[in-house]
């Protein structure tokens, strides 16, 4: 599962829980086999980082809405061939949601 999906299915499930709001638009997804299904879109989520590259601060004093495990990718030189060695693994990530967040002036 992809981070993408794994992101998606706990909006979902936040929102189901009351904790994230929809944002009253539907969305369309195809699926492989070509058959479509509709589904409500729901308020956006990021980690810290992810917000900061789109230009936005968590303002102070504000907690994740969520914690859950996403993949984490990291890449290293190693010593004896010189050649990048990429890792993945899994791990717990917070997340906040667009209230929570202020865009950054340039």
């Amino acid at each position: 599962m992809t981070n993408q999906m794994i992101i998606m299915q706990q909006q979902d499930e936040l929102a189901k829980a009351g904790i994230l709001n929809y944002t009253g638009r539907v969305l369309t997804a195809e699926m492989p086999d070509g058959t479509e299904f509709q589904f409500k879109e729901v308020e956006e989520i990021h980690t810290y980082a992810k917000w900061k590259e789109l230009n936005c601060q968590v303002q102070k004093g504000e907690k994740a809405v969520a914690q859950f495990m996403i993949w984490k990718h990291t890449s290293k030189k190693n010593k004896e061939t010189g050649e990048d060695e990429a890792k993945m693994f899994m791990k717990k990530a917070s997340f906040f949601k667009r209230s929570q967040v202020k865009e950054i002036e340039k």
